[in-house]
Order: C-alpha cells, then sequence, then structure tokens
C-alpha cells in the first residue's frame, strides 16, 4: 500500500481505496482516502515508482 500525508492529522497514513489520476500536465499522482480519519489524500508519483512505471489503461 501506498502512504500520503494527512493535512489534518500532520502525519504519513495509508491510502484507502486508492486510485491513480494523471494531472493536466500529465503527470500521474494517486488519489484515496486516509484510513483513520478519512479525509481524502493525494500523492504525486515519481518517475521511478512502480506504478509510474505501468502504461495508463
Amino acid at each position: 500500500m501506498s502512504e500520503a500525508y494527512c493535512m489534518k492529522e500532520k502525519a504519513k497514513r495509508e491510502i484507502s481505496s486508492p486510485h491513480e489520476v494523471t494531472l493536466k500536465n500529465g503527470r500521474r499522482a494517486l488519489q484515496g482516502t486516509c484510513a483513520s480519519c478519512g479525509t481524502r489524500l493525494f500523492k504525486i508519483l515519481g518517475n521511478n515508482h512502480p506504478l509510474a512505471l505501468v502504461a495508463p489503461a
């Protein structure tokens, strides 16, 4: 599972139900919800991230 920084809890948390999105500039990111508080989380994927190496569906 991936982790992202939760702004509400001010700590890294697991992303619950993550899905991949493509930004306007073509970069890829993960979006989901915080497993503990339910806040929306967002994480930009780097070029070497395993999910960034997979071709988009």
